[in-house]
């Protein structure tokens, strides 16, 4: 196959359930129907319910998508679904529309796995030129990975414990913000003080790119109990600089490994070399500017995708399964569900490498 082929993608990994057009790097059409509202009560995603809403919303969205772009099922030329890793009913509701469309059109079906999704954006939005680095930050992930090609990924290092997109939620938890976490975390630290707290930089003493962020929400709730204990409770002044303190505290950290990761990324000699970052972690204005400062030191070009490609969306599962495709891959009817899918099978397992009950 030589012309790029016009690919439906289903994404329902966490608790937005997608579909999307995709030709090339052409949109055609992308909806996006979230779950915020379903889950609010209960602090985060609850999994029973998601993969429900999945399962009633996936073939309205599939409808609409079609309608948007103008486009017939029949004019489809493969399925691309997300195949994991994720919450395993979402994404098994996913799978399984996905498989019922390629056997009710007779078209190819492509598994996808979702961290792969979201490291072929930038090539997506930008055209990125193979190499480039990654920095895939998120809700349930936090890795650096070289993207060699649609299949060829080497991690560098990721988080040992939590990704920092949970940690950011859990802060919101408890300082009693709002989910998701980050955008309310980062509106709050807008006002406040990121000096008055000196919160920990995790592994900063040690060498390579892994990450951690367990420690610091621990720092947080000691930080936030102490000053309850004080005082009573929390001022609304506190509460801006510990959401100032503890985001300050987590741009360090990625700005710092993010070095380390160009060094070894720039061992290689690419003849283009680029820093992406994507995830919904990617959103955050305090860390994009840190991350392109860091890339302006280095002399590679920064990127990345606009704000609705960084979070879960089907577009980048149809780019990705795409570009799959034009190599040949395919899948069947046994094509399975995977809780857990690393890019690099060669690397050592990392435990924020599979989706957890927050949003990516």
């Amino acid at each position: 196959m030589t012309a790029p082929p016009l690919m439906l993608g289903l994404e329902s990994s966490c608790d937005d359930t997608a579909a999307a057009l995709v030709r090339g790097r052409d949109v055609l059409a992308s909806v996006v129907v979230g779950q915020s509202g379903l889950h609010a009560a209960f602090g985060g995603v609850v999994p029973e319910i998601a993969a429900r809403a999945h399962a009633e919303r996936l073939d309205l969205c599939v409808a609409e998508a079609l309608g948007q772009a103008g486009i017939a099922l029949d004019a489809v030329d493969a399925i691309a679904v997300t195949a994991g890793p994720g919450l395993i009913g979402g994404v098994l509701s996913g799978v399984m529309t996905a498989k019922g469309l390629a056997a009710g059109t007779g078209k190819p079906l492509v598994g996808v796995n979702h961290l792969a999704g979201h490291a072929l954006t930038p090539r997506l939005t930008d055209d990125l030129a193979f190499p480039y680095l990654m920095l895939l930050v998120s809700g349930g992930h936090c890795q650096f990975l070289v993207v060699r090609g649609p299949d060829d990924f080497t991690r560098l290092g990721g988080t040992i414990d939590d990704a920092p997109g949970e940690a950011f939620d859990k802060t919101a938890r408890l300082l009693g913000l709002p989910q998701p976490g980050g955008p309310a975390v980062e509106a709050e630290a807008a006002a406040g003080d990121p000096a008055r707290f000196r919160f920990p930089r995790p592994l900063l003493d040690r060498p390579g790119c892994d990450l951690s962020f367990s420690g610091l929400k621990t720092a947080l709730l000691r930080e936030r109990d102490r000053l309850v204990a004080a005082q009573g409770g929390l001022y609304r002044r506190d509460r801006a600089d510990l959401c100032a303190g503890f985001q300050a505290a987590v741009r360090d950290v990625l700005a710092e490994k993010t070095r380390r990761a160009i060094a070894l990324y720039l061992a290689e000699a690419p003849d283009a070399p680029a820093l992406a970052v994507a995830g919904g972690v990617a959103a955050n204005g305090a860390l994009r500017e840190a991350l392109k400062a860091v890339c302006d030191e280095a002399g590679l070009r920064f990127t990345a995708p606009p704000l609705a490609l960084c979070t879960d969306n089907a577009a980048m599962i149809a780019y990705a399964g795409g570009a799959l495709l034009m190599t040949g891959t395919q899948h069947d009817m046994t094509l399975a569900a995977r809780p857990r899918w690393p890019l690099d099978a060669g690397a050592a397992p990392l435990i924020g490498s599979g989706r957890k009950g927050a949003k990516a």
